[in-house]
């Protein structure tokens, strides 16, 4: 068999196909070269997907006549001045993008630097390249791509519909927007403008900056709900937001990685991210988040991949340390902050529906229908009363408070002059169906799931314990007695010491059965049986190999679980009070173990708006 090259054209197509997969993949090329241009406005349009035409303009620096021929030629770049591919500091630099397009479509690139008198033009169709021609232009350069694909029709088969691969130019253009502020983009798609960032404003600082493009691209849900992120350690600096637990999605698409400004793909990151994320979000939801990691050159290879997605730190430990501690930090700091889109869709759920047939249940002539639990609150009332039973609750009789909420721990509010103006959570007025806390703060009012927020207060505290040495536990007055089936039974057993450390004390009693001595403290009365059950499952799930300190969190929220006040337990006034002053004082208290809301804050404006009285 005889060895022979390829033809120049054979291989620039070969080259494209690792380069340009898709019209997506040519904006993104294009418009980096842009940013590498220096420019501060970059306007993209496409048509029939992209196929019929992608259009880059920018106003940067623009390039000579003398340069076209060569910008075109493969691996001819201005962005490597010495030859280390170690030391990267553009988004471009392989030389590779133009001379790819070029040789599967009709190329033309129109360029005028700053002072020139005039500009030139080169095209490029199917791999020949034209000669420089004169030609008016502004200062910048623009290039058309015309018949993406022309020279190698059965590429046009791998493209998905249209609309599909519109949708990832416009993808594509928002993440490079999410990285530069400072630089004007849109997008124009079949006549229509689908995209448009205008350049953030210069007396914001960067960080303002960042966060007013984040708000522009993401929406302004994301910005209302997302906490600062900035770390730093051993000359690695990051950055960015990341949304609160409670404001979450379906998949990992809203997840964002900058690596020196440049957008990529990275399984490190995404694993780390879930992560410091694990405590508070269940495995179905992922946080939405936008991070920006800067560090020297020579820490990173960016030149993992042809499309440059891809990158390769030298020190992955590091990197993936400094995420999970720098967002757990800013999650820590966020205190008992849920997001505010939990309260716009419980305010959504409330909006009056038209019902003009039905009866008021208090209209006059109408008999109020008989409500057990509000007679066992409140008083029969008279007219002139009314407005006190508004400002006053009428606890239940005195009741032996849930773990950690014992007398000494709670805070006393009087129900009428409580300083609401102190408390972010208010002071507890209501009850209702023995599930949710009704408070009251200085602007609003405040919904509180009991088991939920009690659930995420154990978890917290038990995870204080194990750092500083071990769980508190208590003696059972009488070894309870579980009945396992023998595989249940073993599992459990065989993880007794490490079960020891986390403060279940149990042994193995017989064949399919555990006998438990003590447990946590902070589980008080809890139900023993069904958290052993609950682990039982829990063991079957992990590896073997894993430790239980390795599955910390499921473990820990499994026992809180147990031990948190239970929905349809009746609270007095004073236990409500307490449960809302440590959730004030216990970080991530805004949402449950599973990323569900443990409150639900209402501003009065909003209830105003609910009834027509703004």
């Amino acid at each position: 068999m005889t060895i022979r090259r390829l033809p120049e054209t054979l291989v620039n197509r070969i080259a494209a196909g690792e380069v340009v997969e898709r019209p997506a993949s040519a904006v993104k090329e294009l418009v980096e070269n842009a940013l590498d241009a220096g420019a501060r406005r970059i306007d993209v349009t496409i048509t029939n997907g992209g196929r019929g035409l992608i259009a880059v303009a920018d106003d940067g620096i623009g390039m000579a006549p003398e340069d076209l021929p060569v910008a075109v030629e493969r691996h001819a770049t201005s962005k490597l001045p010495g030859e280390d591919l170690l030391d990267i500091r553009w988004l471009g630099f392989r030389g590779e993008a133009l001379p790819s397009i070029g040789a599967v479509s009709r190329l033309s690139l129109t360029t005028r630097q700053h002072g020139a008198d005039s500009g030139a033009q080169l095209d490029v169709e199917g791999g020949r390249v034209g000669q420089v021609r004169p030609a008016a232009a502004g200062y910048g350069t623009k290039v058309e791509v015309r018949d993406l694909f022309y020279a190698v029709p059965a590429r046009l088969k791998f493209l998905k519909s249209e609309r599909t691969e519109a949708m990832a130019v416009a993808e594509i253009l928002r993440r490079l927007a999410m990285a530069h502020p400072d630089v004007a983009f849109s997008l124009t798609d079949d006549g229509r403008s689908v995209f448009r960032a205008d350049a953030a404003q210069a007396e914001l600082d960067p960080e303002g900056r960042r966060l007013r493009r984040l708000a522009q691209i993401l929406g302004r849900d994301f910005s209302d709900n997302a906490v600062a992120i900035n770390a730093e350690r051993e000359g690695i600096r990051l950055s960015g937001h990341a949304g609160l637990p409670t404001y979450n999605r379906g998949n990992a698409q809203h997840q964002f990685l900058f690596v020196n400004g440049r957008p990529v793909r990275d399984k490190l990151f995404v694993g780390a991210v879930r992560g410091a994320y694990a405590d508070f979000l269940g495995h179905d939801r992922h946080p939405v988040v936008a991070l920006f990691l800067d560090l020297p050159a020579e820490q990173v290879d960016v030149n993992v991949h042809p499309a440059k997605a891809e990158v390769r730190f030298r020190d992955p430990g590091l990197v993936r340390g400094l995420i999970v501690g720098g967002l757990r930090h800013a999650l820590a700091e966020a205190g008992h902050r849920a997001s505010t889109t939990v309260a716009q869709g419980a305010l959504g759920a409330l909006k009056p529906q038209s019902a003009p047939s039905m009866a008021l249940p208090f209209a006059r002539g109408n008999p109020a229908p008989y409500r057990p639990e509000i007679e066992r609150y409140s008083p029969v009332l008279s007219d002139g009363a009314l407005a006190d039973a508004v400002r006053y609750y009428h606890a239940p009789e005195p009741y032996a408070g849930p773990t950690g909420l014992q007398p000494q721990a709670r805070a006393e509010i009087p129900a009428a002059e409580a300083p609401l103006q102190a408390y972010p959570l208010g002071a507890a007025r209501a009850q209702l169906h023995a599930t949710y806390i009704v408070a009251q703060t200085e602007n609003g009012i405040v919904i509180v799931d009991q088991h939920a927020a009690h659930e995420r207060l154990i978890y917290e505290r038990m995870k204080q314990h194990l750092a500083a040495g071990g769980v508190p536990r208590q003696a059972l007055l009488l070894p309870e007695v579980i009945e396992l089936n023998p595989a249940e039974a073993a599992r459990v057993a065989a993880r007794a010491d490490e079960l020891a450390e986390l403060g279940l004390v149990l042994e193995a009693f017989g064949d399919g059965a555990v006998l438990v001595r003590e447990v946590p403290a902070l589980l008080g009365d809890g139900d023993v049986k069904g958290l052993v059950r609950d682990l039982a499952d829990d063991l079957a799930e992990y590896d073997a190999a894993l430790s239980l300190k390795e599955k910390l969190e499921e473990v820990c929220g499994t026992m809180a679980c147990h031990g948190s006040v239970r929905a349809g337990r009746r609270l007095g006034v004073d236990e409500m009070n307490a449960l809302l002053r440590q959730m004030e004082a216990t970080p991530h208290s805004g949402q449950c173990n599973h990323g569900r809301p443990t409150y639900v804050e209402l501003q009065l404006s909003d209830i105003e708006k609910l009834f027509g009285r703004r």
